[in-house]
């Protein structure tokens, strides 16, 4: 069974799962990737993770981006625990508390070495849109939204 647990940024467990995802990260798109630049943990992030026989093995978070917009941010899986659709569960409540929040649309970005994540989010409603904000000079990422209202 898989619990779901709503923390925040101070969480341990989500701090050790980041490691992991930056780990990963480096090997796919190298250490020194322009993207690594937003690797940094948030203090203010919302978050959720989920825990299989109390160990963490995903997570997923959201920062506000501006008045009617949550930014998605550090999906992660573990690999052992991937293809379970525990990501999707992840989505939809990280979706659920930004509305909330108030919010009606979600944003995000990504890598373009990340298929799995790409084929997730497609899967889940979410459509590319041009790149925001920092990105835009970054060729290699992907920006996707979904309305949430």
């Amino acid at each position: 069974m898989i619990d779901y647990k709503r923390t925040s940024s101070k969480n341990p467990d989500f701090n050790k799962l980041v490691e992991l995802l930056n780990s990963d990260l480096a090997h796919r798109d190298g250490a020194d990737h322009p993207l690594a630049q937003f690797n940094a943990i948030d203090e203010t992030l919302h978050v959720v993770l989920a825990y299989k026989n109390d160990k963490p093995i995903a997570c997923g978070a959201i920062s506000e981006y501006d008045s009617t917009t949550i930014e998605i941010k550090r999906m992660y899986v573990h690999p052992e625990a991937r293809g379970q659709g525990i990501a999707a569960h992840i989505l939809t409540e990280l979706e659920s508390w930004a509305q909330e929040k108030g919010k009606d649309r979600t944003i995000l970005f990504m890598g373009i070495n990340q298929p799995e994540a790409r084929r997730l989010y497609e899967r889940n409603g979410y459509r590319p849109i041009e790149k925001y904000g920092r990105l835009k000079d970054i060729p290699d990422s992907l920006c996707f939204t979904k309305s949430i209202s």
